[in-house]
């Protein structure tokens, strides 16, 4: 089985970057698709970015698509989200999620493995 633990969280201004790293354990990392998604307090938990299991396709929610960007090493079992521009209202619990039935999958919310979530703030 397969645990994700997310890093990197922490407190930014508006305008500011962050980059949000997830480690993974376990020997079939590189098969599964790979996303993050968030959750603000008092709303659902949102989509923001996957990734293939080979990292040679990417998808993003078009809220993030022009600030953020998903990427991954399969050698170090690790998969990172480089944020940019962040705004207050980025300001939400992070979390790092696999799923084993591709990368559209995970878009879809279908998630095998949940991280246990980091928190990001952004101050205006």
């Amino acid at each position: 089985q397969v645990q994700l633990v997310e890093s990197g969280g922490g407190v930014v201004q508006a305008g500011g970057s962050l980059r949000l790293s997830c480690a993974a354990s376990g020997r079939t990392f590189s098969s599964l698709a790979m996303g993050w998604f968030r959750q603000a307090p008092g709303k659902e938990r949102e989509f923001l970015a996957a990734i293939s299991w080979s990292g040679g396709s990417s998808y993003y929610a078009d809220s993030v698509k022009t600030r953020f960007t998903i990427s991954r090493d399969n050698d170090k079992n690790t998969v990172s989200l480089e944020m940019d521009n962040l705004q207050p209202e980025d300001t939400a619990v992070y979390y790092c999620a696999a799923g084993d039935s591709g990368l559209f999958t995970v878009v879809d919310g279908r998630i095998q493995i949940w991280g246990q979530g980091t928190q990001v703030t952004v101050s205006s």
